[in-house]
């Protein structure tokens, strides 16, 4: 089941159209996050923040729409977000934490909820955890070597960078466009990305990506009896508006494709490095 267990599966966006404005496709994260601060149902939420350069994210812990907000978009570049789950229950108090990010870290999620070593008053204050879709994603100076060595854009100068399509693409300020091939992205990916057999985020409460759904909405997986109580309540109070998914191009069959490529390409590298005794036995969980 490469598409893991989920509960419902849509097509969807937020109903805010100052969340839409500056979000990456149908601002479910910032839009969900931002409904269930105003509900109490999270006391605040870690997001990967703006940095001190230019797209390189930094955790940081929202506690306000504002702060919500100011996160919004893809940073095509790894933010630790996990760093910070002690720092919120301690440091900021919080009793209720949201966190975002992707499948590798939600398994750390539920890793540090399972064996909470070192982590002993956290894994109960996890109230909503949301994953994103992820192929792949590349260290900061990949990033910063395709974005203006390939594309020819100044990494301050870029508004949008966005994956699909086939493409890298990134949206200037003065609304120009650069695009290469994916495959010419590929030598610059992050090394422990290719024996990760999860595309979807299996194990987070809601996982969403672009894929599968019409540009400027998102396709939602509700995973757990968590996020669909969380996700089918905003639903009722107006925050998303919402599509069949069986009703929208290119749909379920192309998630279900680049998910099984994923697992297909990497499960070939596992077993590459097997024979030379590492990884041994690795296995997908999810199928």
């Amino acid at each position: 089941m490469v598409l893991g267990n989920y509960k419902s599966v849509i097509s969807a966006r937020a109903a805010d159209a100052e969340i839409l404005k500056r979000s990456q496709d149908g601002g479910i994260v910032t839009q969900l996050f931002a409904y269930a601060l105003e509900e109490g149902i999270i006391d605040g939420a870690i997001v990967a923040g703006p940095g001190e350069e230019p797209w390189k994210p930094e955790p940081v812990v929202a506690t306000t729409r504002a702060e919500l907000l100011a996160a919004r978009g893809t940073r095509y570049t790894i933010s630790p977000n996990m760093m910070l789950i002690k720092e919120a229950t301690r440091s900021y108090g919080l009793d209720k934490v949201g966190i975002v990010g992707t499948p590798c870290q939600m398994q750390a999620v539920r890793k540090a909820q399972l064996y909470p070593m070192a982590m002993r008053k956290v894994p109960d204050k996890i109230a909503l955890a949301i994953g994103i879709f992820c192929m792949e994603n590349f260290p900061y100076q990949g990033l910063e070597a395709i974005v203006e060595d390939h594309c020819n854009v100044k990494m301050e100068s870029a508004d949008k960078m966005d994956i699909g399509k086939g493409k890298f693409s990134v949206y200037t300020e003065r609304g120009a466009v650069s695009q290469i091939p994916l495959k010419a992205t590929h030598k610059y990916e992050q090394p422990g990305c290719h024996v990760c057999l999860d595309y979807v985020a299996n194990l987070a409460d809601v996982s969403t990506g672009s894929v599968g759904s019409p540009d400027g909405w998102s396709t939602v997986f509700v995973r757990t009896k968590n996020g669909e109580n969380v996700w089918s309540k905003a639903i009722d109070a107006g925050y998303f508006e919402t599509k069949d998914i069986a009703s929208v191009k290119p749909g379920l069959d192309l998630v279900t494709k680049l998910a099984t490529d994923k697992i297909d390409k990497n499960k070939k590298f596992v077993e590459a490095r097997a024979t030379f005794g590492v990884n041994k036995g690795l296995r997908n969980p999810y199928i």
